[in-house]
């Protein structure tokens, strides 16, 4: 089965075709013999693979009569975010805490609403806290009759064993550039030549991909991050160019954050009745302080996330650069930039390269372990001159 002929709720799942054929075949055993299903799901894979996608294209297929037609009501709604019984657990911040799970826990126990079952999708698995994990454990290990409990993330490594060994595992894998670009062709009505550049760009990152087809802004960007290994030649240079990515991240950040925050402040004061100027109720104040510290934590991980976009271009460049040097005759992901490649590979050796890319994966370790973004991007910077 391939992109162009999967159909329905299925069709996005690009280049997953063993995905597909046993999420099919767990939706037609739940209608029937019910030996392919089970009621807890953990779909792993890298970056972009589609895991959420998958998950939802399940949900759908479980609560259409058809199999996931695609075309249904309940197909309609699932992938509109609408359906009543799925319900998407995701977070804007570092956390899942454990209050919010017991509040999806109890809510799982409730008969469907209008479908079959009772879908919880949880996003970004990997950031439950242990007490979080705890706390979905038990509803995994005593499910409702009609509950199904799906877990994406990128490596099962990274949730709690006992929440993994209760788990149907599903692996995605990377979408090959050719059928992203297909997917884009056929279903965005991206221009061919447009669609196979940004597909490579994308390193598989099917959501990145149409990103850099939409929108000239993240093509300017990229453009942008790709000419810094040129650019720098002295101290300087190394201090400028971590200060545009870390100015550029923050100000993306904020894009987003600024609105987010006055909003949920604005909805916080409502729920407890607070006017601008007059007395706040017990418990505001404690309230209030929580809401403060999740959208720091939002906006610190939208800031790295920003931050970590760059280098993973930054790293597929010299790796690109590292093809040309050693010549592999393998493709490049940046050839749009071809020239640019090319110039590097005669100024650096291909120790040097190796030793940029080592740069660039010690400054995203860096930052995971929360160093400050620009002291990282600073140093980061220093393994790239030339």
């Amino acid at each position: 089965m391939s992109a162009a002929t999967s159909t329905g709720v299925w069709a996005d799942l690009v280049g997953q075709e063993p995905v597909v054929e046993i999420l099919r075949a767990a939706v037609a055993s739940a209608g029937g013999d019910g030996r392919s299903m089970t009621h807890a799901w953990l779909f792993t894979g890298p970056p972009g693979s589609g895991r959420s996608n998958a998950a939802l294209a399940f949900a759908a297929g479980l609560q259409c009569e058809r199999g996931g037609c695609g075309e249904c009501r309940s197909c309609t709604t699932a992938r509109a975010g609408s359906h009543p019984d799925i319900t998407v657990i995701t977070t804007e911040g570092l956390t899942i805490g454990v209050d919010g799970i017991r509040e999806y826990v109890r809510a799982s126990s409730l008969r469907p609403a209008l479908g079959r079952w009772q879908v919880l999708i949880v996003e970004d698995a990997d950031r439950l806290t242990d007490q979080a994990a705890a706390a979905l454990l038990k509803a995994i290990e005593e499910p409702s009759k009609h509950t199904v409990w799906m877990l994406c993330e990128p490596a099962a490594d990274d949730v709690m064993i006992t929440l993994r060994s209760r788990s149907r595992s599903v692996v995605l894998r990377t979408p090959g550039t050719a059928a992203i670009a297909r997917l884009l062709v056929e279903r965005d009505g991206v221009e061919p030549a447009m669609a196979q550049a940004v597909a490579a760009a994308s390193q598989g990152h099917i959501g990145r991909a149409r990103g850099l087809a939409r929108d000239a802004g993240a093509r300017e960007r990229r453009r942008m991050i790709l000419s810094i290994p040129l650019s720098i030649r002295g101290l300087g240079d190394c201090m400028s160019a971590a200060q545009r990515i870390s100015d550029e991240a923050t100000a993306r950040s904020a894009d987003f954050c600024d609105v987010a925050d006055e909003r949920e402040l604005s909805d916080l004061r409502q729920a407890w009745g607070v006017e601008e100027r007059g007395r706040r109720p017990a418990g505001y104040a404690g309230a209030a302080s929580a809401l403060e510290k999740d959208q720091k934590r939002r906006r610190t991980r939208m800031t790295r996330d920003a931050i970590d976009g760059v280098l993973l271009d930054l790293l597929s460049y010299c790796r690109d650069v590292l093809a040309l040097q050693c010549a592999t005759g393998v493709a490049l992901v940046n050839a749009d930039v071809a020239d640019d490649i090319a110039e590097v590979a005669t100024l650096w050796t291909p120790e040097s390269t190796i030793g940029a890319i080592d740069a660039i994966v010690e400054c995203r370790l860096a930052l995971t372990a929360n160093a400050a973004p620009l002291l990282a991007l600073e140093r980061m910077m220093m393994g790239l001159r030339r």
